[in-house]
Parts: C-alpha cells; sequence; structure tokens
C-alpha cells in the first residue's frame, strides 16, 4: 500500500468512526467530542493503534491539524460579538475572568508542586489549557436543557465569553515569551507589546468598519463588489484570505495563527457582513467544521493520546489530582458566584457544573504546545484526559443539580420532556445548537420565574415569545370562496 492510499484509508477510518462515535455520545446524552476523544484513543497506540498501523500519526496530518485548528478557533471567534462585550454588565465582566483567574492559580500551584522539575513556562501552559471554558459545548448543554435563552442561560454564556477572550490572550503573551529570543522582563514587555499591536490593528479595522457604516458607506462598497466580482464564490475567497492573513500576522508577531484565527471570526459579524452573508458564513462553517474537521480533530487528539503514559498508580494519581483542582476551582467559582448573585441552591450548583466543560480550543491549544515540544506525550495525554472528564462531569453534575430540587426539577422537565426519566432522547445535542451569535439571542426568563435582582443584570424581554406549537396565535382562518 503506497503512502497516499495509507493516508486516505487512515482519514476514512478516523473520519467514520468519530462521526459515529460523536453520534453514539448524543444518544446516551453526552457532548459528541467525548466519543470522538474515546474513539480516538481506542484507534492510537493506546489500544489497538500498533494493529492497525495508527501508533503514530504521518507527518502529513500536522497540516491536516492545522487547517482543522483554524476552522475551530475561527468558528469560536465567529460566535462572539464585540457589541456585546461592551454591552456586558459587570458582574458578567468579573465572573468570565475569575472563571479563568482562579482556577489558572490553583492549577499552576498544584501542577508546580506535582512536577518540580518542570519548566515553570510549562507549569504555565498547563495551568492555562486546563482553565478555559468551552464556548461552543457550553451553548450545546445550555440548548440541550432549555436555558440558552434564559438570564442563567445569558451569564453563563458571556461569562464564557469572556473566559475565551482572556485565555487566548494570555496564551499569546506566553507562547511568545517561549518562542522568544529574550527573556524575563524584557521578555514579557515584548510579548504585552506583540498582543497590544495585534488587538490594535484588529481594533482599528472594527472601528474603521463601524465608521464605514455610520456613513452608509459600508453597505455601498459591499453592495458594488456583490454587482461586479464575476468570480464564483469570491466573497468567501476573500473570507478566507482575510482568515489566513490574520493568522499569518499573529504568527509573523510571534504568537501562533490560532490566536489570528480567534479574532479574525471575532471581526465577522452581521454588521460587517450584513445578515443574510452572516448566516451564510455562519452555515457553511458550521457545516464544514462539524462535518468534517471538528470530528476529525478530536479524533487526531484522541490518537496523540497515550494511556501507556499513565499507567503507574503515580500517574493515575496526578490525573485524578489535576481533575480535581481543575475541575474543583472552576465548579467552586461558579457556585460562590452563583450564590453571590442571588442563585438558589440547585441553580448555583448547575451554574458551577456547567462553567467546568471544556472543548476544542484547549484541546487546539494543546496540539499546538505539542507540536512547539512545549508538552510531551505525557503532560498532553494528562490535559486532554482532564479535559474529557470535565465535559462528562459537566452536563450530569448540573442535571443533578437541578433533579435534586423538586421546583426546579419540574420546570426543567416541562421545559424539556426528554430529560424525564424514561423518556427516549430524540435529538443530538449538535443538532440542537444553532450555531452562530449565541449571546445576541433574544432572552426570556424560562428558568427562574423570578430570577434573583443581582442576576438581571443579564438584561430580558419583557413578554416571552412563543416557543411551542401549542403557544403560538392560531393563524386567521380564511373560508374558501
Amino acid at each position: 500500500m503506497t503512502s497516499t492510499t495509507q493516508i486516505i484509508v487512515d482519514l476514512t477510518l478516523l473520519l467514520a468512526t468519530s462521526v459515529l462515535a460523536g453520534e453514539l455520545a448524543n444518544r446516551v446524552g453526552q457532548a459528541a467530542l467525548v466519543g470522538q476523544l474515546i474513539v480516538g484513543v481506542i484507534l492510537g497506540p493506546s489500544l489497538i493503534g500498533p494493529l492497525i498501523g495508527l501508533s503514530s500519526l504521518p507527518t502529513e496530518f500536522n497540516t491536516v491539524q492545522i487547517l482543522a485548528t483554524v476552522f475551530i478557533l475561527f468558528l469560536a471567534g465567529l460566535q462572539v460579538v464585540p457589541e456585546q462585550i461592551f454591552r456586558m454588565g459587570a458582574p458578567n465582566l468579573l465572573f468570565g475572568i475569575l472563571a479563568f483567574a482562579l482556577p489558572f492559580g490553583a492549577t499552576a500551584g498544584v501542577t508546580q508542586f506535582l512536577f518540580p522539575g518542570l519548566p515553570f513556562n510549562t507549569t504555565l501552559f498547563i495551568a492555562l489549557t486546563l482553565s478555559i471554558t468551552a464556548l461552543p459545548v457550553m451553548g450545546i448543554m445550555l440548548t440541550e436543557f432549555g436555558m440558552l435563552r434564559s438570564p442563567l442561560g445569558r451569564l453563563l454564556m458571556n461569562a464564557a465569553l469572556i473566559n475565551e477572550l482572556v485565555a487566548v490572550s494570555v496564551f499569546a503573551i506566553l507562547d511568545q515569551i517561549q518562542t522568544g529570543s529574550h527573556s524575563g522582563p524584557v521578555a514579557i514587555a515584548i510579548a504585552v507589546l506583540s498582543v497590544a499591536v495585534f488587538l490594535g490593528a484588529m481594533l482599528s479595522l472594527h472601528m474603521a468598519v463601524r465608521a464605514l457604516r455610520n456613513v452608509h458607506q459600508w453597505e455601498r462598497i459591499r453592495g458594488t463588489f456583490a454587482r461586479t466580482w464575476r468570480s464564483r464564490s469570491g466573497g468567501f475567497a476573500l473570507l478566507m484570505i482575510f482568515i489566513l492573513g490574520a493568522s499569518l500576522f499573529s504568527q509573523y508577531l510571534g504568537l501562533t495563527f490560532v490566536v489570528g484565527a480567534f479574532y479574525a471570526g471575532l471581526l465577522v459579524t452581521e454588521e460587517t457582513t450584513g445578515a443574510e452573508a452572516h448566516r451564510s458564513i455562519s452555515t457553511i462553517f458550521d457545516t464544514m467544521s462539524w462535518g468534517f474537521f471538528v470530528p476529525l480533530f478530536f479524533a487526531l487528539v484522541g490518537v496523540e493520546m497515550n494511556l501507556h503514559q499513565i499507567a503507574s498508580a503515580w500517574d493515575l494519581f496526578l490525573l485524578l489530582i489535576l481533575f480535581v483542582v481543575a475541575f474543583g476551582s472552576k465548579a467552586g467559582t461558579g457556585y460562590g458566584f452563583g450564590r453571590a448573585l442571588g442563585w438558589n441552591e440547585g441553580n448555583a450548583m448547575s451554574i458551577g457544573y456547567l462553567i467546568s466543560s471544556r472543548g476544542a480550543v484547549e484541546l487546539a491549544m494543546a496540539v499546538l504546545l505539542l507540536q512547539e515540544g512545549v508538552f510531551n506525550v505525557m503532560i498532553f495525554t494528562l490535559v486532554a484526559g482532564v479535559g474529557l472528564l470535565t465535559t462528562i462531569v459537566a452536563p450530569i453534575g448540573a442535571l443533578r443539580s437541578w433533579e435534586s430540587d423538586p421546583k426546579l426539577r419540574d420546570e426543567l422537565y416541562r421545559r424539556v420532556p426528554i430529560l424525564r426519566p424514561g423518556a427516549r432522547r430524540s435529538r443530538a445535542f449538535q443538532q440542537s445548537f444553532p450555531y452562530g451569535p449565541l449571546i445576541e439571542s433574544r432572552s426570556v426568563p424560562l428558568d427562574d420565574p423570578d430570577p434573583p435582582r443581582s442576576a438581571r443584570a443579564v438584561p430580558a424581554d419583557p413578554a416571552p415569545a412563543p416557543t411551542r406549537e401549542a403557544d403560538r396565535p392560531p393563524l386567521p382562518r380564511r373560508d374558501p370562496p
């Protein structure tokens, strides 16, 4: 078998099994990435990889991973609406920052204690990757629980948004320090300056588009382009050039391409592209990412994990401690902040569980760090393993928190009857996930008849919009002539 044929066979095997495993995970109440990671582990060196030739990935797969990472980070940034950040209340901003900073500090301290000989920068990267809340996974879980449009759901989505923004920016600084030729205060100053230059350039682009829109010129530019450009799908081609250009710019500044891809998605909004074009872009990237790049990426992450690296009792102990600290610090932060905002016990517990979920951004960073040599296979396996465990525990814990309160349990089953014990699950997580600017969704108070005063920093509609067929007013009757 030629090398080209082997690559095609491996791609087909990984994609097919990953898609099926993701569907199976959905049917048992988990996010698809759980099944996709597990099937990658099964096909990798941990289990049957040596028997089927997947004990290690060919170098050609690095290009696939880079392209998948660009799509995943852009898709994560595509969910961020810049104007929403400015409209957030102080509780949302503070919660998002604390949900990153407190787990980051706790995990860094424990990691330094558990791995005394580990370079300090590697310790910080481990803490960083274990402190990120997955915005896409958060949206999936809240949609499944029928709470995406609720005050509690918007609080969590806003917190996850700020968490990702802070994490990506900190990652850019740390990676610039890691790869730069300077050290000490000079390296830190250069890293901060590089991030400031990049963010300044991206913010300038955003403000320039806003200025053109204010004088009604941006719509004219888009209309002229649509009328005069003759090549098919020229707009999409220009968008891809913009994404790759932003990635190249951040790479040139020493911030890695993932930073550019993420912030490129942040600038693609309905205001910059138009509502119809934005829907088309979201649909295209949603289809390409979730239909190909995402399942393949998670399967490849699973293949790169090697459970033989954590086979001893001490290694398992390290995995357990990292999981307890990474999960406990986030869950404790979420619970404490929820109680401070006035949510009851069940909702505060659910906030702690849901804010603990990990996902694509964390693993994309871990893959890049593995390729750069910052992580070895053991550390990568520990980080990915903690991410897998927290993603499994998060929805289960949140569901149990609501079910422990009779009032919250009845309200949950009213919203989502398929969650009632014994009910048949008829839809998958990602099929029910409306990818797009989730934080811009109109909100209705579904989760609490009277949400706490401090939680009303997240605005809600004055009147709930009908969401079920039975709630909609009947259509006017038209008698035949």
